[in-house]
C-alpha cells in the first residue's frame, strides 16, 4: 500500500486539495478523483495532445505530468475554458465551423489553442498548424480546426478591440 500525500492546487480559478499516490498522474486525478473528465486519455504517452491543460500558462500532456507536481500551481482544463456567459470562442467557433466529430481529441485541441492565443493572439495559419502539431484527430481533418482557430482568435481580437481603445 503506497502513503498518499496531500496536494494543494488551483484549478479552474478554485482551490483545490485532493490526495493521491507518488505514481498517479495528473490525468488520472483529474478524471478519476476529481471528475473533470472533459480532459480524455488517449494515448497516456504524451504523443496525442488529448490530455493537454494548461500548467501555470504552459501547455502540458496531463498524462505525463505527476499529479504531486501541480502543488502550489494553477490548472486549466477544458471545463474552465467557458465562462458562465457562454462558451469561449474558441469553443463557438469549433462548433460554427464543424470542427468536430467523435470529440475525443477536441478538447485538447481548444485546451492547446487557448494556450497558443494566450501567447500569440494573432497567429499565421502555419504558426497555428504547427502549435497544433502535437494534437491527433483520426475524424475532422486539420483544416477546419485550423480555420475554427483562425477565426476565433479574429473574433476574439475584434472584441477585445471592442472593449479599449485601439
Amino acid at each position: 500500500m503506497s502513503r498518499k500525500i496531500l496536494v494543494h492546487t488551483r484549478i479552474n480559478g478554485e482551490e483545490v486539495e485532493f490526495l493521491c499516490e507518488p505514481r498517479q498522474s495528473l490525468l488520472e486525478i483529474l478524471r478519476e478523483v476529481l471528475g473533470l473528465t472533459g480532459t480524455k486519455q488517449g494515448c497516456n504517452n504524451g504523443n496525442c495532445g488529448a490530455c493537454n491543460v494548461i500548467l501555470d500558462g504552459v501547455l502540458v500532456n496531463s498524462c505525463l505530468v505527476l499529479a504531486v507536481e501541480v502543488e502550489g500551481k494553477s490548472v486549466t482544463t477544458i471545463e474552465g475554458i467557458a465562462s458562465p456567459e457562454g462558451l469561449h470562442p474558441l469553443q463557438q467557433k469549433f462548433l460554427e465551423h464543424a470542427a468536430v466529430q467523435c470529440g475525443i481529441c477536441i478538447p485538447g485541441f481548444i485546451i492547446a489553442a487557448k494556450a497558443l492565443l494566450d501567447q500569440n493572439p494573432h497567429p499565421t495559419e502555419l504558426e497555428v498548424r504547427r502549435w497544433l502539431a502535437g494534437n491527433l484527430c483520426r475524424c475532422t481533418g486539420y483544416d477546419k480546426i485550423v480555420r475554427a482557430v483562425l477565426d476565433a482568435a479574429s473574433s476574439m481580437r475584434a472584441s477585445a478591440c471592442c472593449t479599449s481603445v485601439c
